[in-house]
């Protein structure tokens, strides 16, 4: 028996459903959850005493420890990171060449949460190699901070 083929459009107009349902579904929970944790850490104190504890790590490449709430925000979503950069940046937490350093390591590390749920749980690789798995983007990240530092240092 013959299919019949869907035409350009109707298969242009499941495609929109689909993306509009992944937005739905698992991004905008995702990014939700991180900008309360932000207002949360922020309400409660915990963002100060994070940015106390981490400031000799953050300092290795030239940020306050504050910075490390942006990060934080990443393993969310990638826009949560960066919203919390800037945030950073329009308190007068971090100026602008430490912004600059947070947007591509939050963008690398960005969704780190979301995504193991999503590609790593649901295909069921081998916990073995969950850990490296969970690291890889914030080795990464680490290494995207430095080389940013770098640029920035010769500019």
């Amino acid at each position: 028996m013959d299919e019949a083929k869907t035409s350009i459009v109707e298969e242009f107009m499941k495609g929109a459903k689909k993306g509009f349902y992944i937005g739905v579904e698992l991004i905008a929970p995702a990014m939700v959850m991180a900008y309360a944790l932000i207002e949360f850490l922020k309400i409660s104190g915990a963002m100060e005493i994070i940015g106390n504890l981490l400031n000799p790590v953050m300092g290795v490449f030239g940020l306050p420890g504050a910075a490390s709430v942006a990060l934080i925000a990443a393993f969310f979503s990638k826009a949560a990171g960066c919203a919390a950069a800037a945030t950073l940046f329009g308190d007068g937490k971090i100026d602008a060449a430490q912004a600059t350093m947070l947007l591509p390591a939050c963008v690398t590390m960005g969704t780190l949460v979301g995504h193991f749920a999503r590609i790593v749980l649901v295909t069921n690789a081998n916990k073995l190699f969950y850990p490296v798995l969970f690291l890889t983007p914030i080795i990464d990240a680490i290494i995207v901070l430095y080389l940013t530092r770098l640029v920035i240092m010769f500019f």
